[in-house]
Parts: structure tokens; C-alpha cells; sequence
């Protein structure tokens, strides 16, 4: 007589025992990034951070973000590297927040896998404790899901969540900034998380370039440019906030930069940005050039060398600078705020790209 083997949740792709052990294995990235607030430790139901820290507050507002790093983790996966994709899944996250002025309190993570890798999952999870470290929040907790046919063995992706807090009376935003104010760009470590989907297809697609290709211009490889980290500004922004008079922040994010800085001006303002005030970097200039793209396409999709606006008066920019260039963050006067014309939007940017 036949016997069949019955069926089982590891039978079906699941291993619960690897997810422990990835678990393990990433309790000590999590522990750097612990914040005096919280309580408890890795492995319960749900993160705890002891909101009593907010009574110093006069009337706290809470800002949340949430956020992925979009198809930059192909990128990751086909390098078979790791360790940094977290990074930029803290910055896509944190800088969002730290926008309004906020101090990021704690993040939370989700990472989908197809096949759990304890080892990969740990790599990937200290890249995000490594992150959580740069923007000063505490990772509170996560999940791990194993999906066994909706992804494959070596796929996954990753998500996060994040809150911080603000003085109801620090808020920074459009009601803040007035005409003359100055527009103070931050430069980007590259092409950051945004617009991949356009990289890949010219670089792969349409040049056939390969991710352990050297590409002179670059001085590395392809896939050493694009697995670089999204640098995380929170705490250089917070900096910014104590020494000087921060009217506003923009996130240079999907959308590209003009359409991220119009997000917070106010109606009846114009900001007019520069382009001859900086160089992009060589990577944007591959892009454009290998795929024909246009210049405005380029702009809209990708942060052309610039992953933070901050827009302070004009007479505080030389101590905006100063900070700026004191905590190693690159920085130049790119624009100005002026009054709104008939025929002008929120934002725009002007002239032609320095060499």
C-alpha cells in the first residue's frame, strides 16, 4: 500500500526555522540603533517606544512617512550585495519626514523575500540599522514574509515606515517662506532611489551595458554607480533648523527636482533655480546621452545631482553654508524666491548645466 507524505508549510516554501534564524542574526544590528525611549527588544508582537519623551513638547505634532526604494533592489539582487539597499530605504523614508522640520523618532521595516536567506535577510536588515544610525531613529521592529511562487528564490523588496515629531510652532513649510528668500541646494550622492526604472532600461535595454562593466567616466563599475547609496540628510537638516532660519525643505525624490521644490511654495511665489550653479554628476549625463533622453525628461525623473532643497532668508544663508560645510554636506546658493508672474509655476529651473 502507497503512503503520501503529508502536506507542510515547508513543503508548501516556507521555513519557519530560517525566518528564526535570520531573526537572530539581525538582533545585533537592531540593538545599534536603539534610542533611550525603547522598550523592550526584538521579537515581540509590536515595537514600543515610551511616548513620555514627548511632554517636553508644548504641543507635539507627529509626522509619519512610508516608503520603498523601488527597482534599485534588482539592482542589489543581481550584485548580490546586500548591506546597503537598506540605506536608502531609511533615507527615501527619514528625509520625508525631517521635511517638515521633524526629528525622526523610529522606523519599521517590511522585507518580502521569495525564499528566506538568513544570511541575506541579516544583510539586509544591518543596512537599515545602519541607516536608522545616520538619520537618529530607533528601528523598533519589522516583518520578514516568505512568498514561495509569487516571488523567486533570489527576489524580495523591501519597505519601511517611519514617524518623527515637531513643535507645532517649528513647523516648516510653504507659510513660512517668503519673497527673497534663498534656495540653498544640497548635492546628491547620485542617482539615489528614484527613476530606476528608466535607468535600467537605457543602460541594459537599449546599450547593453553589463553591472561589472568599467565605465571611465564613472571610475568604477556600472554597478558599483547604481548600487551607491541615497545619502540621508535628517540630521545635517536638523542642524540646519537649530543655526539658522529654515523656512522649508524639499525631498528631491520622484517627480524630479522641480516638481519636489513646488510642493512648498506657497501660491503667488515662484522659485527659479539655476542650473548653472552645479554640475550633475557623470551618471546623469550617461543616462541622457546613451538613451536620447531629453533634458526635461531627464529632469523630471531623476535629481540631476541634487537630493535636498532647503529654503532659508537671505541673510541666513552664509550661516546655512557654513553648516552645511562644517558636517561635510556640499552645498551652493541655487535660486531664489520671487514674486509669482501671469505666467509662471511654483517652480522652474533656468539656464544651462555648468561643465
Amino acid at each position: 500500500m502507497s503512503q503520501t507524505t503529508g502536506a507542510s508549510y515547508a513543503s508548501a516554501g516556507v521555513d519557519i526555522e530560517a525566518g528564526d534564524r535570520a531573526v537572530e542574526l539581525m538582533k545585533e544590528w537592531v540593538k545599534k540603533t536603539q534610542r533611550p525611549e525603547v522598550l523592550g527588544g526584538l521579537g515581540g508582537f509590536a515595537g514600543l517606544f515610551d511616548a513620555s519623551a514627548l511632554k517636553r513638547y508644548e504641543r507635539p505634532l507627529l509626522a509619519s512617512a512610508t516608503d520603498g526604494v523601488g527597482t534599485k533592489v534588482d539592482i542589489a539582487r543581481q550584485m548580490g550585495v546586500y548591506d546597503t539597499i537598506g540605506h536608502d530605504l531609511v533615507a527615501m523614508v527619514m528625509d520625508d519626514i525631517v521635511v517638515c522640520g521633524a526629528e525622526p523618532l523610529f522606523m519599521t521595516d517590511y522585507i518580502c523575500v521569495g525564499k528566506v536567506h538568513p544570511e541575506r535577510v541579516a544583510a539586509i536588515v544591518k543596512g537599515i540599522a545602519e541607516g536608522c544610525v545616520l538619520a537618529g531613529c530607533a528601528l523598533v521592529g519589522g516583518e520578514t514574509a516568505e512568498h514561495p511562487g509569487l516571488l523567486g528564490p533570489d527576489d524580495f523588496d523591501v519597505a519601511g515606515a517611519g514617524t518623527g515629531v515637531v513643535e507645532y510652532d517649528r513647523l516648516l513649510g510653504a507659510d513660512r517662506i517668503r519673497s527673497g528668500d534663498a534656495v540653498i541646494a544640497m548635492a546628491s550622492s547620485g542617482l539615489h532611489s528614484n527613476g530606476y526604472s528608466l535607468v535600467r532600461h537605457v543602460v541594459f535595454d537599449r546599450a547593453g551595458m553589463t553591472l561589472d562593466q568599467q565605465v571611465d567616466e564613472l571610475g568604477r563599475t556600472l554597478g558599483e554607480e547604481l548600487l551607491e547609496p541615497t545619502k540621508i540628510y535628517s540630521l545635517d537638516c536638523l542642524a540646519l533648523t537649530r543655526t539658522t532660519d529654515v523656512h522649508a525643505y524639499s525631498h528631491i525624490t520622484g517627480g524630479g527636482l522641480a516638481a519636489n521644490l513646488a510642493r512648498v511654495i506657497p501660491d503667488g511665489l515662484h522659485a527659479t533655480v539655476d542650473r548653472s550653479t552645479w554640475a550633475p554628476g557623470a551618471i546623469f549625463d550617461l543616462v541622457g546621452k546613451t538613451g536620447q533622453v531629453e533634458r526635461l525628461e531627464l529632469e523630471k525623473t531623476l535629481n540631476m545631482g541634487v537630493g535636498m532643497m532647503a529654503v532659508v532668508p537671505a541673510d541666513s544663508v552664509d550661516a546655512a553654508l557654513t553648516t552645511l560645510a562644517d558636517r561635510g554636506v556640499e552645498s551652493w546658493v541655487a535660486g531664489e524666491i520671487t514674486e509669482r508672474g501671469a505666467h509662471t509655476t511654483g517652480a522652474e529651473l533656468v539656464g544651462d548645466y555648468a561643465k
